[in-house]
């Protein structure tokens, strides 16, 4: 009788991977550099003697075997089917497919999938965002703020609401003289906040925390990776956190406060060598003092750049001073959560059957239930020659998906969630370049097929694996990083230009970081994140018709609706950039398209932007006059990844 006990874990052969070693990765312009410094893990992880971080060939190696082998195990231990040889060959075919580049897992998979931490530890790490009510603060407290810690220092992008606000009056917590030494670990530091966060909620004890046994700055982080940040950071946000609530003993905690002391936790966790906090709050319409939170300048570059603001929007409401803020400054975002709870895909009408939807994930791509995860699947339609092998790569990244769902997390409130509704997200990226390849009606005749075939491989696949169907399964993303390893334009948004710089990320302690200086790259110190330089790389886009500056909101806003209608289940999540012009009327496009989104955000476009911005435009010139200085790298045998941290996307990154 075949058990996990006597079960051989799932491989590919020598004889079938060797080859790739040598084989030509079709990189985009900064694709090589980006998996490197984001995904390449240290080959010492998996065997001791051996040095440097992974090959590309290498990474799909460890996706796809770790793929298939959470499937061989969830089949083993429920006595179903298992066949190695049909496996093998699906496999074979996931490889090459995301050897080329034609799908990817979410830079969470490319990171941890095939790791021990997954393993051993939580699968929390493969899955890219979640969402968290805060409607029982009064009950849970500090919990809730140390489950959003707890995920965002696995990487997971987090959504949350207000719903707590005026639910609970700030205490004094009893403070102590008992020592609490902080254990050096992830876990170590959320059960120190949530231990100071119960004193205000509760006016619990609190003890004298001790930081000693933290590792300190630069020490390596086995399982997850990446390095130590010391126990700076962690100081830093007990101290404001005491002092955000000291101030307000005898108050009802306001939804100010909720985003605040989530934003502050985010501002740790980037500081603690995550390279950057995705967050989304959502709030109420009416709700003033929220909307207008990041008016504050000062807080604003202290920590409330931590998190997207939008709002529950309304059908029929009066969007007038709304439209108003975006026009400032691009929040708040809007979200329809009716249109969320009552509709799949718009082309299916009113759908029922995913009526607790309590709010989204960072990006807005993901409806989400309070405690539920979601994983993002990438596919490429402009890398494909025809439907029927777009189709084939489809099922792949399907399959990966599908895959997921069959791990637990460390919540158990979590995997309640996670086992009834094995929610997805299949997305599209470079729809624009797929648009001038294909053609745009062709695109959408497209997306109406393939989401007719997801349909057919999830009720195969589900019964199958004796699991439910997937209650959602399509969305849109807005796959910023991930999109830069083929240099595909990102989601559904335009090009920035045809000549533009592109600014990447950096941990100050990663060995790529020094390849690139010694290269010519120009790197200078991040104005707002600590521990991190910014990179700038000239970009030139080989097939651009329409950038940023000279496409109409209104035709991103009929794109963004003809996906929603024929392709996301979801949600498709869309920056709309808007002219000087067209500012007056969001409030018209609102109230035009409020029925046919799920969510949308502006922003205006501003050819300078703010300073360090992921994209800027330049010139022909200027583009040349970069690429002169710069020696090309062909390969980095030490670099140091970092994995990527929390949702991808720069589009939603205001």
């Amino acid at each position: 009788m075949r058990t996990l006990a006597n079960t051989r874990k799932f491989r590919l052969s020598d004889s079938f991977v060797e080859p790739y070693k040598d084989k030509n990765v079709p990189w985009g312009p900064v694709g090589y550099v980006t998996y490197k410094r984001t995904y390449s893990r240290r080959l010492s992880e998996f065997d001791p003697e051996a040095t440097g971080s992974e090959e590309w060939y290498q990474t799909c190696r460890r996706v796809v075997e770790g793929m298939f082998n959470t499937q061989k195990e969830h089949v083993v231990r429920l006595g179903l089917e298992w066949n190695d040889s049909k496996a093998q060959r699906t496999a074979k075919d996931a490889y090459d497919r995301l050897f080329h580049l034609k799908w990817t897992p979410p830079g969470r998979g490319l990171w941890m999938m095939g790791t021990k931490f997954v393993e051993e530890k939580t699968a929390a790490g493969l899955f890219n965002c979640a969402f968290r009510s805060t409607r029982e603060l009064a009950k849970k407290g500090g919990y809730l703020f140390a489950w959003m810690m707890d995920a965002l220092m696995l990487g997971i992008g987090v959504g949350f609401d207000t719903e707590g606000a005026n639910t609970l009056t700030i205490q004094e917590p009893q403070y102590t003289d008992d020592v609490h030494i902080i254990a050096d670990s992830r876990e170590g530091w959320v059960d120190s906040v949530h231990l100071l966060l119960d004193g205000f909620f509760f006016g619990s004890k609190v003890p004298k925390f001790d930081y000693s046994a933290i590792r300190p700055f630069g020490a390596l982080i086995k399982g997850f990776g990446g390095t130590s940040s010391g126990s700076g950071p962690l100081e830093e946000l007990h101290r404001n956190l005491i002092e955000l609530y000291t101030s307000k003993v005898g108050e009802d905690i306001t939804s100010v406060d909720i985003v605040d002391t989530e934003n502050l936790i985010g501002r740790c966790v980037v500081s603690g060598n995550v390279r950057r906090s995705a967050a989304l709050a959502m709030g109420a319409h009416d709700d003033k003092q929220y909307l207008q939170m990041k008016n504050d300048q000062e807080k604003l570059y202290h920590h409330r750049w931590g998190s997207n603001n939008s709002f529950n929007a309304v059908v029929g409401m009066d969007y007038t001073w709304h439209a108003k803020q975006s026009q400032k400054n691009g929040e708040p975002g809007y979200i329809w959560m009716n249109n969320a709870r009552t509709k799949g895909r718009f082309k299916d009408g009113t759908r029922l059957d995913d009526v607790n939807v309590a709010g989204f994930n960072p990006c807005v791509e993901q409806q989400l239930e309070d405690a539920e995860l979601c994983c993002l699947c990438e596919t490429f339609p402009a890398k494909h020659e025809d439907l029927e092998d777009y189709l084939k790569t489809l099922k792949i990244a399907y399959l990966y998906g599908k895959t997921i769902t069959l791990s637990n997390t460390h919540w158990p409130e979590t995997n309640a969630k996670m086992l009834k509704n094995r929610r997805i997200g299949l997305s599209q990226s470079g729809v624009v370049q797929a648009f001038n390849k294909h053609g745009r009606r062709t695109m959408y005749e497209w997306c109406d097929k393939a989401y007719a075939y997801v349909q057919e491989l999830d009720e195969e696949y589900s019964n199958w694996l004796c699991i439910p169907k997937s209650v959602r399964m399509t969305s849109i993303k807005p796959s910023g990083t991930v999109s830069l390893l083929n240099g595909s334009t990102p989601g559904i948004h335009f090009p920035e230009s045809e000549y533009y710089i592109r600014r990447i990320r950096f941990s100050k302690d990663s060995k790529v970081l020094d390849r690139l200086k010694e290269a010519g790259y120009n790197v200078e110190e991040d104005a707002y994140t600590p521990n991190t330089d910014v990179v700038e790389f000239p970009i030139h886009e080989p097939y651009f018709t329409k950038g940023k500056k000279s496409v109409s909101m209104w035709e991103q806003l009929e794109i963004a609706a003809q996906y929603q209608h024929y392709w996301a289940d979801n949600s498709v999540s869309v920056t709309v950039t808007f002219n000087e012009e067209e500012a007056a009327q969001i409030k018209d496009a609102l109230e035009m398209y409020e029925t046919r989104l799920k969510a949308v955000s502006f922003l205006k476009y501003e050819e300078t932007g703010y300073k360090q911005a992921p994209y800027e435009p330049i010139s022909q010139k200027q583009y040349k006059e970069m690429s002169k200085k710069i020696t090309p790298i062909q390969r980095i045998d030490n670099g140091e990844a970092q994995g990527t941290k929390f949702c991808d996307g720069d589009s939603c990154i205001i």
